[in-house]
């Protein structure tokens, strides 16, 4: 998959659902990506195709709603993105979906407090050693490619050597979220 010169639709909390990321490919993006889905949520999830909607349905047991929905029409367009501290928990999850998705992405850019606090999304930039981990044994453990979003660290410096780092762990694309984490 060829990241470059696309319009892609950025993951969005509670917005990238099914029907916000089939409105943006109507609307000309080109990838979307879906809201940030836990994996230990996601590992206990069982697949359903839905008849009467035409889609794709991650669901755990005792919930209504799917952890994660798809279709057909953004089948080859769809990231899944995935909120993880653990590479072989990450690597379990996103298998489940490999074969309804175009790619993965590793959010390391969250500084949301459930996310921070469970080791995940913005506390993984102060963990070079497990990013590696967790981006090596993705990208090696899935036949789909493998991003990540960070965000800007506190020097330019350390923001590029992070950088790096990712980049060795052969990801197809890297995402930087402008914002400094405080």
């Amino acid at each position: 998959m060829d990241y470059r010169n696309k319009n892609i639709l950025a993951p969005m909390v509670r917005c990238s659902t099914l029907a916000f990321r089939l409105m943006a490919l109507e609307y000309g993006a080109d990838l979307v990506y879906s809201e940030e889905i836990i994996d230990y949520k996601m590992i206990n999830a069982k697949r359903e195709y839905n008849e009467l909607f035409k889609t794709i349905d991650y669901t755990v047991d005792g919930t209504e709603k799917p952890i994660f929905q798809t279709c057909d029409k953004e089948k080859d367009k769809v990231i899944f993105q995935v909120g993880t501290n653990n590479a072989e928990r990450a690597l379990k999850a996103c298998k489940l979906v490999e074969t309804d998705v175009a790619g993965f992405d590793v959010n390391m850019g969250c500084p949301k407090e459930f996310s921070v606090q469970g080791g995940m999304g913005a506390a993984l930039l102060k963990k070079p050693d497990e990013v590696k981990n967790i981006l090596t044994t993705l990208v090696d453990g899935l036949s789909k490619p493998v991003t990540c979003k960070i965000r800007c660290l506190h020097s330019l410096d350390e923001t590029i050597s992070l950088c790096k780092l990712i980049e060795s762990c052969g990801v197809k694309a890297l995402a930087i979220h402008g914002f400094i984490l405080i």
